[in-house]
């Protein structure tokens, strides 16, 4: 169901006083979208399973219980992430890929090729 014109007004209104009192966090709610939220979420799921696996790796030969406590870490995490990779999709997955490409992340892969292939040119 579609607002109002007087609903679409007061919406504008408060977006319009929500950019004068705090742009900052205006910009940051505006760009922030659910795909990011559960990339960044996908992100420390993973370092925590890292963590968890050296933890693990460091404390089973001295105590079993706290391997064992590395190991539910790690699931616990690997589920976080199995979860929060659904919410993203594919269409997440674009739009990160999407943000790193409009920050000219892409042009580091390429200017190292560039160089290397100019050295190696051959002026016949």
């Amino acid at each position: 169901m579609p607002l109002s014109d007087h609903e679409q007004h007061i919406l504008h209104e408060l977006e319009e006083s929500l950019y004068r009192e705090d742009p900052e966090f205006a910009e940051r709610v505006r760009s922030e979208t659910v795909y990011r939220h559960a990339g960044r979420y996908c992100i420390w799921s993973a370092l925590v399973f890292v963590v968890a696996l050296v933890f693990m790796f460091l404390t089973f030969s001295t105590s079993v219980v706290l391997g064992f406590l590395g190991v539910v870490i790690m699931f616990l995490s690997a589920v976080v992430f199995a979860n929060n990779a659904r919410r993203m999709g594919k269409a997440g997955i674009d739009d990160i890929s999407r943000s790193i490409h409009n920050r000219n992340m892409g042009t580091v892969v390429h200017d190292p090729r560039d160089w290397i292939r100019g050295r190696l040119h051959r002026d016949d």
